[in-house]
């Protein structure tokens, strides 16, 4: 059973750094493809970035282009999201997702096969 535990959340203040991480504990971890999704109260789960299996690919909204990088360890079985110059619209549950298809994991929400739990970030002004 792959499962996926995010941590790294937390408050910062306009301007700050978060990076978060995403485990995969159990599962071959470089088969998949990795995203970053958020969702603010009363909003929809959105993507934020993604990487393809091997890392050579990456995708990212053009909200956080510029300010977001996503990467993996394939060694570690963790992807990562280092968040720089954050501002308050960034504040939502960031959860990481898995699916084999990159395709899927950045634009097919209904269909990935794997999410975690979520981890909150809160960015004040």
């Amino acid at each position: 059973q792959v499962q996926l535990v995010e941590s790294g959340g937390g408050l910062v203040q306009a301007g700050g750094s978060l990076r978060l991480s995403c485990a995969m504990p159990r599962g071959t971890f470089s088969s998949y493809a990795m995203a970053w999704f958020r969702q603010a109260p009363g909003k929809e789960r959105e993507f934020v970035a993604g990487i393809d299996w091997s890392g050579g690919s990456t995708d990212y909204i053009d909200s956080v282009k510029g300010r977001f990088a996503i990467s993996r360890d394939n060694a570690k079985n963790a992807v990562y999201l280092q968040m720089n110059s954050l501002k308050p619209e960034d504040t939502a549950v960031y959860h990481c997702a898995a699916d084999p298809n990159y395709r899927i994991v950045r634009t097919v929400v209904g269909q990935i096969a794997y999410w975690g739990q979520g981890t909150q970030v809160t960015v004040s002004s």
